[in-house]
């Protein structure tokens, strides 16, 4: 006479937890034939490029946007210098080019513009030049994977215009 292990395993049956093993071998093995989570695994991949293709985007745009003002700056103080108005003058002009109402409601922060000038009310004929700079700062982390990338040396943007006109 068998004893009740034998004589199942005899008609069939399978030992116990074996029945578990083949249904994760059939789950496993459907999931590699087929392409379920494939798309998924791809775009997981492909997202942090298109976040970063998304970061550039908008910290190329906010640049592009302080270039403009700061190069209409320059120009505008130019422009009132070349009338032989005085530097106080000037550089409200150039303060009021970016700014609505200075020294609140301003496009950029204006603590961190910088404006140099050179032959203020000088003779007529010559030359008036005006430099104005800009320290940029990031707002997405952008900037610091640009400092990683290059190893320090491309940490801070300066953004600077120059504008000269003949005095009249």
């Amino acid at each position: 006479m068998l004893e009740a292990g034998q004589q199942s395993l005899e008609q069939g049956e399978v030992e116990p937890g074996t029945t578990r093993r083949s249904a994760l071998r059939r789950l496993l093995r459907r999931f590699r034939e087929t392409e379920t989570g494939q798309a998924l695994v791809e775009f997981t991949m492909i997202l942090p490029l298109f976040v970063l293709l998304f970061m550039s985007m908008v910290e190329f745009g906010r640049a592009f946007h302080t270039w403009l003002l700061i190069t209409n700056a320059a120009r505008e103080g130019a422009r009132i210098a070349a009338v032989q108005s005085d530097l106080s003058t000037v550089q409200t002009r150039i303060y009021d080019s970016f700014c609505a109402n200075y020294p609140s409601q301003c496009n950029i922060d204006p603590s961190k513009v910088t404006i140099t000038t050179n032959n203020i009310q000088g003779s007529r004929g010559s030359m008036v030049e005006i430099d104005v700079a800009y320290d940029f700062d990031w707002v997405t982390p952008i900037g610091d994977i640009v400092n990683l990338v290059s190893g320090g040396n491309l940490s801070d943007l300066t953004i600077r215009s120059h504008a000269s006109m003949r005095l009249e």
